[in-house]
């Protein structure tokens, strides 16, 4: 028996999206990427002109904004208010948004209810920053998935050059440790890793080692 929850977290760039579909895939259960729920209301508010500390505004346009994740094959689509989205919300600037805004705590409430709302029907497999500890902290198998700083802009940054777009590989170093200092020091359901998580350093691996060993202790899970 495999478990029916599986929570994946990790930091900025740890590669928990693409460990966390490609298992979801191969179990046939439902793929929910937090973090590109996050990046929505991001990108919607640089649309907006909202300013990243303002708590109120933000708090209001996540509850106004729809956000619905699809998935098919290996094609995976985000769409806000029914516009795709997938490749806006994929650029730098967006991802820089989407950390000060995470740490809102009236964004984090809602979105965290959307998420529980989409894993309450079916075997899921969620990845972001708080799914073992705050979301489904009930999951019956846990992942923290991590990987050096410069290993994670290394593959940051292939990930942007082959999507066309410019990659410094010491400016994104230095913006995943910021990033990964605020995302472990923000109020509201900070990154860590949860007691019952497994620990895995991804540094070494490639993404089908990193894979096999989710789905070996995801299998072992009752």
């Amino acid at each position: 028996m495999t478990a029916q929850q599986i929570a994946i977290d990790g930091p900025a760039a740890a590669g928990k999206s693409t460990s966390a579909k490609l298992v979801a895939k191969a179990l046939g259960y439902l793929y929910i990427d937090t973090g590109a729920m996050y990046r929505a209301i991001a990108l919607a508010a640089l649309r907006a002109g909202i300013a990243f500390d303002d708590a109120d505004s933000l708090t209001d346009l996540a509850r106004r904004t729809d956000i619905r994740l699809e998935s098919a094959g290996d094609t995976y689509k985000v769409f806000v208010n029914g516009e795709d989205v997938s490749e806006q919300i994929r650029r730098p600037e967006v991802g820089n948004a989407a950390s000060p805004i995470s740490a809102i705590e009236g964004v984090r409430q809602i979105l965290v209810d959307k998420q529980r709302q989409m894993a309450s029907s079916r075997p899921v497999v969620m990845d972001g920053r708080d799914i073992g500890t705050v979301v489904l902290p009930q999951a019956q198998c846990k992942v923290f998935l991590t990987a050096k700083p410069r290993i994670r802009a290394e593959r940051r940054a292939l990930e942007l050059s082959q999507r066309g777009l410019a990659a410094d590989i010491d400016e994104i170093e230095a913006d995943i440790i910021e990033r990964d200092h605020r995302d472990s020091n923000r109020a509201h359901s900070p990154l860590r890793q949860a007691e019952d998580a497994h620990l895995l350093d991804s540094s070494a691996m490639d993404i089908d080692q990193v894979v096999a060993t989710i789905m070996q202790w995801a299998e072992a899970e009752q």
